[in-house]
C-alpha cells in the first residue's frame, strides 16, 4: 500500500514544517542576530562588510557565512539521500525528521561552549528540512522562509483576479505555510523571551517525536515500506 500525496497532507505537514523553523530561526536571531533558517539578508550583510573595508570580516559576519555553509550542506545532504524534489511519502522523510531534531538538540547543548557549532548544525537542519521536497504539482515549496512562497501567492491571486483559473489550493497552500512560519516566529520568541524555556531542546523533542510519530504510522500502513 502507497500513501498518495495530497492536499490536505500537504498543508498540514507543510505547516508544521514552516512552524518549527520559524521558531527555530527566531531562538537564533534573539539570542546571536544570525538567521539559519534563510540566506538573502545574510548574504547581504555579509556583502556590506566587505565594503566597508574592514581588514577582518566581524564576528557577526563569521556567523552569517557559518550559517550560509551549513544551510548548503544541510540541502546537499537532504539531495543526496532523498535524492527527489517532488513530495513521495515512501521516501523516508520519519527518519530525516527525527535528523533534524538530533541536530537541534547537538545545537542547544554545544550552544554556551560553541555557538559557531550551533550555528552550524542548526542552518544544516534547517537547510535539509527545506530541501526535502521542494516541488508538489509543479509549486516550489519551502518551509524555512516566505519570500518564494508570498511571490507564488501574489503571482497566482494575480492570475485568478485576471480570470485564469487557478486551482484554489495554489492560494491556500502558501497562505497557510506563511501564516504558520509566523506564529512559529511568535512561539519561538514566546519560548526564549517569555517563559525564558531551552527554547531549541523542545523544538529538537518536537521534531524527533513528530518523525517518530510518521514512522510508526508508515510500519502500521506501509507493510515493508522505506521509513
Amino acid at each position: 500500500m502507497t500513501i498518495q500525496p495530497n492536499t490536505r497532507w500537504i498543508i498540514g505537514g507543510g505547516c508544521c514544517l514552516a512552524f518549527l523553523g520559524a521558531a527555530v530561526n527566531a531562538c537564533f536571531l534573539l539570542r546571536l542576530g544570525t538567521s539559519v533558517s534563510h540566506l538573502t539578508g545574510d548574504v547581504s550583510k555579509v556583502a556590506m562588510n566587505a565594503v566597508e573595508g574592514r581588514s577582518h570580516l566581524s564576528a557577526g559576519a563569521i556567523n552569517l557565512l557559518t550559517a550560509a555553509i551549513g544551510f548548503v550542506m544541510g540541502a546537499a545532504t537532504s539531495g543526496y539521500f532523498i535524492h527527489h524534489p517532488g513530495i513521495e511519502f515512501d521516501r523516508p522523510y520519519g527518519r530525516s525528521i527525527i535528523a533534524i531534531g538530533v541536530c537541534l538538540a547537538g545545537a542547544h547543548f554545544s550552544f554556551n561552549a560553541s555557538p559557531s557549532l550551533s550555528i552550524i548544525l542548526a542552518s544544516f537542519a534547517c537547510g535539509f528540512q527545506n530541501a526535502l521536497a521542494t516541488h508538489y504539482r509543479g509549486m516550489v515549496l519551502r518551509t524555512t522562509h516566505v519570500t518564494g512562497l508570498l511571490t507564488d501567492l501574489g503571482t497566482h491571486l494575480g492570475m485568478r483576479l485576471r480570470g485564469h483559473e487557478i486551482a484554489r489550493w495554489k492560494l491556500l497552500i502558501p497562505t497557510f505555510l506563511v501564516l504558520s512560519f509566523f506564529a512559529g516566529a511568535l512561539f519561538g520568541t514566546a519560548l526564549v523571551v517569555v517563559l525564558k524555556l531551552p527554547a531549541l531542546l523542545i523544538l529538537a523533542g518536537i521534531y524527533i517525536a513528530g518523525g517518530t510519530g510518521w514512522t510508526l504510522y508508515k510500519h502500521l500502513h506501509l507493510k515493508g515500506g522505506s521509513t
